[in-house]
């Protein structure tokens, strides 16, 4: 081997310190010169990940639904409905209506309630049932035998469709020998 080589320069088949040579798997590495890469988003990342954990342990990101409940009045009659407004698929979840009229009830009770809207249901019943079940089309018609006293509360036991994925708006409406008294519109969002 040739000790001749002159100063500054490298000798055959070696590269200058500091380089690597082409196709070199070290060719990426970072230099030591230029220090450790930025951490900014490693923190900011890592800030992330702890704030969704401490979220999930506090179980803000629980199975749980949100209750909402809306009523309205005319004519002596007055309607609430509880539901869930914002709700997971697979929940159980709350629907009720209470009607109550001043006076009592002198005949059978008819609630027209948009039908599209129990499309994201899975049915488990309604109690009291209806004496008679029809539908328009467009709405299920319940009527229901006049309860003593002046308050009807109808409870659907349901659950959310596992299928279901948007969530869907309807309303209850009493019919007084076939003219619309009073209505309350609800919506139910579905959350993933």
């Amino acid at each position: 081997m040739d000790d001749s080589t002159p100063a500054g320069s490298t000798p055959a088949g070696s590269t200058p310190a500091g380089s690597t040579p082409a196709g070199s798997t070290l060719a990426d590495v970072r230099p030591v010169a230029e220090g450790p890469r930025p951490t900014s988003w490693h923190r900011l990342l890592v800030g992330l990940l702890t704030v969704i954990v401490v979220a999930g342990a506090a179980g803000l990101f629980g199975v749980r639904s949100t209750e909402a409940s809306a009523s309205a009045s005319a004519g002596g009659w007055t309607v609430s409905v509880t539901y869930a407004s914002v709700a997971r698929a697979g929940l159980d979840v709350p629907w009720k209506v209470d009607v109550r009229r001043e006076g009592g009830f002198t005949g059978p009770v008819t609630l027209a309630v948009t039908a599209d809207y129990f499309d994201i249901y899975e049915e488990q019943g309604l109690d009291p049932a209806p004496a008679d079940e029809t539908a328009d089309g467009e709405r299920l018609l319940w009527t229901f035998d006049p309860p003593p006293g002046d308050e009807l509360a109808i409870d659907f036991d349901a659950y959310i469709q596992p299928s279901s994925q948007l969530g869907a708006s309807g309303q209850v409406t009493v019919l007084d020998g076939g003219n619309e008294v009073v209505t309350v519109p609800f919506r139910t969002w579905l959350v993933p």
